[in-house]
């Protein structure tokens, strides 16, 4: 099983470096940290009194797994969930806030469990999350990552802005489904066909 920090390593990989792009509403971005992150932490990182674009510029990849790491693997709680489950939701949450763990709760709550999806850890959840890998060990993760690619493409679906990220210019996989499907089992993860049938929609 990796650790935390090789998870959050390889979340910094997958990130990329620096990005200011006008569809996106987190604005700049470093290895998957916005400004906006930085701002609410706080994080001077040039040290001019002020929490610019330039802080962002700034950001190491050491730095950015520190942030991951205390501010979005510790602070929610994941590591509480089952070993198995933590690299996608950690990922998830880096990608999608709370978001990550209301998609969970949702998984849970159609699995039969009585849960409240207000993206909040706490003993209902953990509970749920532990008895869900019991009676489905080889099936939970898989059902996650299929959740979390439905909830990519709803926001895809709901945001034309954001179809960019969903469905490459030439029509293939975006970087949100290709990245959900790293972390489901390849016998699940959509063909070409349907794919291209699940956004034929957007035009």
């Amino acid at each position: 099983m990796k650790s935390v920090q090789e998870i959050a390593k390889e979340i910094v990989a997958r990130e990329g470096g620096f990005v200011n792009d006008p569809a996106d509403p987190g604005g700049a971005t470093k290895y998957g940290v916005t400004l906006g992150t930085l701002k609410r932490l706080g994080l001077d990182l040039t040290h001019d009194g002020r929490v610019t674009e330039a802080d962002v510029r700034a950001l190491t990849r050491a730095k950015a797994q520190e942030i991951f790491v205390r501010h979005y693997f510790e602070a929610p709680g994941l590591g509480g969930l089952p070993a198995p489950l933590q690299a996608s939701v950690f990922d998830m949450y880096v990608n999608s806030g709370a978001n990550a763990v209301r998609v969970l709760q949702v998984l849970l709550g159609e699995m039969g469990h009585d849960l409240q999806a207000d993206g909040v850890l706490g003993p209902l959840t953990y509970r749920a999350a532990h008895a869900a890998m019991a009676a489905a060990p080889d099936h939970l993760v898989d059902a996650y990552g299929i959740a979390r690619r439905n909830y990519y493409y709803s926001l895809a679906d709901a945001r034309p802005a954001s179809r960019k990220y969903a469905r490459r210019q030439g029509g293939g996989k975006g970087g949100w489904i290709l990245r959900a499907e790293e972390f489901i089992s390849a016998r699940f993860h959509l063909t070409a066909a349907e794919h291209n049938a699940r956004v034929a929609a957007w035009g």
